[in-house]
């Protein structure tokens, strides 16, 4: 049985990997991990933010992170967001250009990307916990198998998809993914990821966006309105207790 934070839309997809050993020895890693002391981000009711706010049927663009940010308070959920209130990411703030150069968007005041997540922008994490302030801290302890699953569920429906790969990790993880120029249904594109390290060798003048909401217009899909209303116009996640 899929937690009950996920959209039951997953559940066929995602059941089996829930039921297997390889979730139970998680869950038993991340007790332990608490019971020691450690913390661990985000919230426990954020670690399936991304499969809550996009149904399985609703996804139409797939933007794949490594894990969450590990800084106080950053983490929801959301690849590449973070809650409202905190400073934008270096990475997000090279989104945000890369958005304005492509689409004219202006950019936000804020990196909470709740308004594309509800859209059908798929926003996952490879990993969904880390430890505060350690990157990368659960890589390797499971949530690997439940990310797969979620990335084939989407490449094997009907519906044509828009896959954003930025960076080695991400092509890697949707590296089977046929692009439709090698006779596949969903549009792969590929481009260095927005890091500070990268942006400026292949990032900047990608035009994701453009490329995205062209496909899907074409394939009967609509487009995705990637301009970021103001905080006011969005409801806002609550402030949570520390777990």
């Amino acid at each position: 049985m899929i937690p009950s934070a996920i959209d039951p839309s997953w559940a066929d997809a995602l059941g089996p990997v829930f039921a297997s050993p390889g979730m139970a020895a998680l869950r038993d890693y991340l007790k332990a991990e608490k019971a020691a002391g450690k913390r661990i981000l985000p919230h426990s009711a954020d670690w399936f933010t991304a499969l809550s706010l996009t149904p399985l049927d609703k996804v139409r663009v797939v933007i794949l992170g490594q894990d969450p940010y590990h800084g106080p308070g950053q983490a929801h959920g959301l690849s590449f967001s973070v809650r409202p209130g905190v400073a934008v990411p270096p990475s997000l703030r090279n989104i945000y250009k890369e958005l304005h150069s492509d689409l004219g968007v202006v950019p936000p005041a804020h990196g909470f990307l709740e308004h594309w997540a509800r859209q059908g922008v798929l926003l996952l994490n490879a990993v969904l916990t880390v430890e505060q302030g350690r990157a990368a801290a659960h890589a390797g302890r499971g949530w690997e198998a439940l990310t797969d699953a979620v990335v084939h569920a989407v490449a094997e429906q009907g519906r044509p998809s828009v896959f954003l790969l930025w960076g080695a990790h991400a092509q890697k993880k949707a590296g089977f993914v046929r692009d439709v120029s090698a006779g596949g249904r969903h549009l792969v594109l590929k481009s260095r990821h927005p890091s500070p390290l990268s942006a400026h060798s292949g990032w900047f003048g990608s035009r994701p966006f453009s490329q995205a909401n062209a496909f899907l217009e074409a394939q009967g899909r609509g487009s995705i309105d990637w301009a970021i209303p103001p905080l006011d116009t969005q409801t806002e996640p609550s402030a949570l207790p520390s777990d």
